[in-house]
């Protein structure tokens, strides 16, 4: 006998149904997502099309946004050391608030506000134009085709975002309290490593990754879910900013937990 793959409308018809519901839905939809990475053949040109488009969405709102959070937090916490007379250690301050909580912060930002809202956008008008019924009726697996890329490409560049904005806080952090607030820089960048080291880049790193998977899955799965022509897509697409940021801030949370009990102290 032979299988066949499972349809998407066994998981998206009943959209406005209980919650559970749409648990469930989203949870079969992770589970098949996952099986799909797995099975060959992997769809690398659409894996490499999204990286570049999903790039393309976040680039700009990641600096904008970057830039400002972190001038914000520098200039206040050097203000407050200044007065106590530890303004040589504002380096190891900014290190800890960029790297452990405003990096994955804005990562939260952009990937939920700009990239999950793209890959919504993108697969609701699919469904809305009948292109995924289409690809199922000739026994194409959206799933494998559509989703499986779309999610890996949201964890890589999300990873990168936070990279950047990593680094981005870093450098501004050193501009902003050398030149404008008279730090000494030597010891701006002497200090930078006294409270974070390799865990902390790592854990940060995995929280970019999570934060790209969750994102990339509420995306699909919202864009996958989407009916009702134009009015629903626009509603999707502002329901996926909603769930996005509440589920990332969440998981924030409990990777922030996770990392203060089992050995990232600064974390």
């Amino acid at each position: 006998m032979t299988t066949t793959q499972p349809r998407l409308t066994d998981f998206t018809r009943d959209r406005l149904g209980p919650p559970l519901v749409l648990a469930g839905g989203f949870f079969r939809m992770c589970v098949l997502t996952g099986k799909a990475l797995f099975r060959p053949p992997f769809q690398w040109q659409e894996f490499v099309l999204q990286c570049w488009f999903i790039v393309r969405v976040s680039l700009f709102p990641t600096m904008a946004v970057s830039v400002p959070v972190t001038v914000l937090f520098v200039f206040t916490f050097n203000v407050l050391l200044i007065q106590v007379g530890l303004g040589d250690v504002s380096g190891a301050g900014t290190a800890v608030a960029v790297i452990t909580q405003i990096g994955p912060i804005v990562t939260v930002l952009v990937v939920a506000g700009a990239c999950a809202t793209a890959i919504c956008a993108d697969l609701g008008a699919r469904t809305i134009r009948e292109e995924i019924d289409a690809m199922e009726v000739l026994g194409i697996d959206p799933i494998h085709r559509l989703v499986a890329p779309r999610v890996l490409a949201m964890c890589t560049v999300a990873m990168l975002l936070n990279g950047l904005v990593s680094m981005i806080g870093l450098v501004g952090g050193y501009i902003f309290g050398v030149y404008l607030q008279n730090i000494s820089g030597g010891a701006y960048l002497s200090s930078l490593t006294f409270i974070v080291g390799l865990p902390e880049v790592v854990v940060a790193t995995v929280k970019a990754l999570i934060f790209g998977l969750i994102a990339g899955l509420v995306g699909c799965y919202r864009g996958l879910t989407t009916k009702g022509g134009a009015k629903g897509l626009g509603v999707a697409v502002n329901e996926t900013v909603v769930m996005a940021v509440v589920l990332l801030y969440a998981v924030n949370v409990v990777l922030t937990a996770i990392g203060v009990r089992f050995g990232t102290g600064a974390i």
